[in-house]
Order: structure tokens, then sequence, then C-alpha cells
């Protein structure tokens, strides 16, 4: 009977996975055809099949290569990885030095923090509106404390992160599927999306924080005490620094109700015991984190979140698609008291859902809201300031390269989600695949940007390996067929 109620539990995400990735991939045929075929289509179609091709031929060789080997196993990942790192850094040479958007707040407030200068001014300010963000603020100025206002050392540890989550990825991978040559795919996949690694020159909290979580997946699927207590600190340190932590939290919670607490047609309470252990050490570490920043003097108001209702106020903006908007900005009087405006942002939201609702723009809304975050350029390269030093046309051709990486995902983590009604796999990728129908839902109904999908690009990059995978092995088989019957 248990074993029946999590199967269909089973069957139900894995439907809302397929759905949603098709709902993303007919939201990509229909941005690419609109951006990239209405002018220069012959040139746009031709990159698109060359990067097929190019990934194609670069999957076989790693699916021919054995994977029987430890050692030759680690040396395919330290090579794919060296290829990657060099390429990153490479990247971060191409682009200037300066720090834009909240990146610019955390790079330029570190010598300020530092020098026991207050980080705001008034009770509306970046840090004191979003006291939540002070976190990471911290891990700057350790940084900068160590190695000193240098952007390059932010820089290079971004780069040793994604190196970091590339390696997590491929065991997750392993630990899921028992496949290396998946696992290989995976971060082919992953290392070649420009819209994904592009922020690596910024004071970007998303990828540290996407390690930290990632690491606290892999721990739990361990399925030990020690794995369960360690992902409560790397849980609370990633929430601490990138503040996604109860979307996360929600996915653990519900993976452990019902494929630890339930397994094997039994009832194991140990799974309780083990759940609480985390989110009990997980929230020592945000409170006591919490606590010492406002003990500190660094900020009053810990790592709370003064004003969560700016997220609804934008997200549900009919007008600007759910997107940051100057008009709606300019709307408030930013020298208020969070009290006041706090008062008027209520009052847009009314506003906001009052406009949707009689005018039935909701599905509108929602359909342009999801394509922004999932379908379309991440716009992540925007934030670099390529622009700024290269040409129009080379410009261009960057975001064109970068939004191939996002196509190639978008294609093979479609198929890949359709793939696994067949494929064996452990009931651990449902501590991936719930977190990420969790973060889906709720950038539904409030403020999105391209961005901020890339904590959960790793996610998308392991179904994509499965597709990847599993077309590769079609093609050749198809190829080995049609050769022995011609010879």
């Amino acid at each position: 009977m248990l074993n029946k109620f999590q199967s269909v539990i089973s069957k139900i995400v894995l439907i809302c996975v397929a759905i949603f990735t098709s709902v993303v991939f007919v939201q990509m045929v229909i941005y690419f055809g609109k951006n990239y075929l209405t002018y220069e289509p012959v040139f746009n179609v031709l990159v698109l099949i060359c990067a097929l091709i190019l990934v194609l031929l670069a999957a076989l060789v790693l699916i021919r290569i054995s994977d029987e080997n430890p050692v030759k196993n680690k040396i395919v990942l330290f090579s794919l990885i060296t290829i990657f790192a060099i390429v990153a850094i490479i990247w971060i040479k191409l682009l200037p030095q300066t720090q834009y958007s909240d990146f610019r707040a955390f790079w330029h407030n570190t010598p300020r923090a530092l020098s026991g200068k207050s980080i705001y001014q008034m009770d509306n300010d970046y840090f004191a509106k979003w006291a939540y963000q002070t976190g990471f603020l911290v891990y700057v100025m350790a940084v900068v404390k160590i190695f000193g206002h240098h952007i390059i050392a932010i820089q290079l540890l971004n780069v040793l992160y994604q190196v970091l989550i590339l390696v997590v990825m491929y065991n997750l991978v392993v630990k899921i599927f028992d496949n290396i040559k998946m696992a290989r795919l995976s971060v082919l996949l992953l290392m070649i999306d420009l819209d994904w690694f592009a922020l690596n020159s910024q004071t970007n909290n998303q990828y540290l924080g996407m390690l930290l979580f990632l690491v606290t997946f892999y721990l739990i699927m361990l399925n030990k005490y020690w794995s369960f207590g360690l992902a409560g600190l790397t849980l609370g340190l990633g929430s601490i620094i990138r503040p996604i932590g109860p979307v996360v939290i929600a996915g653990i919670v519900v993976f452990a109700v019902m494929y630890l607490f339930i397994s094997n047609n039994k009832l194991h309470l140990d799974a309780v015991w083990k759940l609480l252990l985390t989110l009990l050490i997980y929230f020592v570490i945000f409170s006591g984190a919490g606590m010492a920043i406002k003990s500190s003097g660094l900020n009053e108001y810990g790592l709370s979140n003064r004003d969560s209702e700016w997220k609804f106020v934008i997200g549900l903006d009919y007008n600007s698609r759910g997107v940051y908007d100057q008009a709606m900005v300019d709307r408030f009087d930013l020298k208020d008291t969070r009290n006041t405006m706090s008062k008027k942002e209520y009052s847009v939201i009314r506003e906001n859902i009052n406009y949707l609702n009689s005018n039935h723009k909701w599905l509108s809304l929602l359909w342009s809201k999801n394509s922004t975050l999932w379908a379309q350029n991440s716009t992540a390269a925007d934030f670099t300031g390529f622009d700024k030093i290269h040409s129009a046309r080379a410009t261009s051709l960057m975001r064109m390269t970068a939004y191939m990486g996002t196509v190639i995902l978008i294609i093979f983590s479609w198929l890949g989600s359709l793939l696994l009604f067949k494929q064996k796999f452990s009931n651990n990728i449902y501590l991936l695949l719930l977190p990420l129908m969790a973060y889906a839902v709720v950038q539904l109904l409030i403020e999105v940007q391209g961005r901020y999908r890339l904590e959960f690009i790793p996610v998308i990059a392991i179904l994509g390996s499965v597709g990847l995978y599993n077309f590769v092995k079609m093609i050749s088989q198809k190829w080995r067929g049609s050769h022995s019957r011609n010879v």
C-alpha cells in the first residue's frame, strides 16, 4: 500500500517535470524564432546545427571512453574541468573589472563595512530593507580582508566554486543513475553554457550558494546521521550566502517524508530524526549568524527580509511582465521610511491583482514570466560589461554563443524528462526535482530575471544528460546497425 502511494506521488512529480520542460521547450522555440529567425535566419540556424553537432560529437567521444577503470574516469573528469577552468579564466580576462547592479552594492560597500562605517543611511536603503544580503557581504569582507580589495580574488574564487559544482554534479549523477558516462555528459552540458558561468566576473553570491546547496543534496543522499548533520551545516551556510533556503528546505522536507520515511513498503522513524537533525542545525546556524551580525553592529536587522513586498510589486506587474521596471520604481519615493513605503507597496500589489483579475491576464503574465526565467537568454552576460569594451558585432556573437548553450540544455532536458518514465534511477532524483518545481512555482509570483535560474541550471543539466546519453546511444546503435548491414 505504501509503495503504491509512493509510486503515485513519483509519477505526479515526473509528470509535472515533463510538463514544465515541455512548456520551456515550446517557449524556447518561440523565442528563438522571434529573435534569431527574423534576421540572418540562415546563419543562426547553421550556428545552432553546428553547435548541436559539436555537442553530439563530444558526447560520443565521452561515451566511447570506457568507464571501467577508475583512474581513467578521473583523468576524463579532470580533463573536462581543466578545459572549463581555462575558458572561465579567459572569459574573465575579456571583461572589464567593473561591478554592476547588486554586485556593485556588495563590492563597494565592503571597504565601508571593514572601516566600521554604516552600510546604510536610512531604514529603506539596500542593506536595511534586504538585510539578508549582509550574509554574503560578510563573505566578501572576509575575502577582502585576506586578499585585499582586488576583484580578481573574488573572480578566481568564483571559478573555483564553478569547478567544484561540476565535480559535485558529476557525483550526484553517479549516485542517482549509477552511470559514469552520463555523469560526464552532465559536466559537458553545464560547462559549455556561457549563460551559466558568465557572472564569475562579478561579486555574485549564486555560485557559492549553489555549491553549498548541491553539497547539501549529496550529503542527504548518503542517508547517514552524520551526513544529515553536515547537511544542516551546508544548508545553513548556503542560506546565509544565497537566501533561497526556504525553497530548498521545502523540497528536502517533502523528499524526506515521501522517500526516506516511506521505504520498501515500511515506515522508517529514523528518517524523521535525521530530518529534524538537519533542520535543527540549519536553524542554529542561520539564527546564530543573524544574531552575530546584529551584535557586531554591522546590521541592526540581522539577516531579515524587511521588504518582501517588493518582489510581489514587480512580480505581479503586468506592464513589465514581472521583470524589474524603472517606471514602477519611479512610482515610489525611495527616501520614504520603510513603514511608509511598505503601505504604498501593499497598495500597488492590490492594484496589480485587481488588474489581473478584471482583465483575465493571469495566464498571460505567468506564461511570460516562465519564459523570461527559463526559456530566454538569461541576460547574465549583460551584467558583465562585455558590450562596454567590445564591438556591437562581437557582443551579438557572444550573446548568440551564450544562448546556444541554453538552447542545447533545454532541448536535451526536455528529452531527458520524457525518458525518465523509462529510465532506471534511484529515488534520490526527487531530492533535485522537488526543489526545482518549488522554485519554478514561487518564481511565478515574484520578480523574475533570467539570471535567477542559475542555481537550478545544474539540475537542468542532469536532466539534459539523460536525454543526451540516450540520444547518442540511439544514434550510435542505428549507425552500427546500418553499417553492419552494408557490410
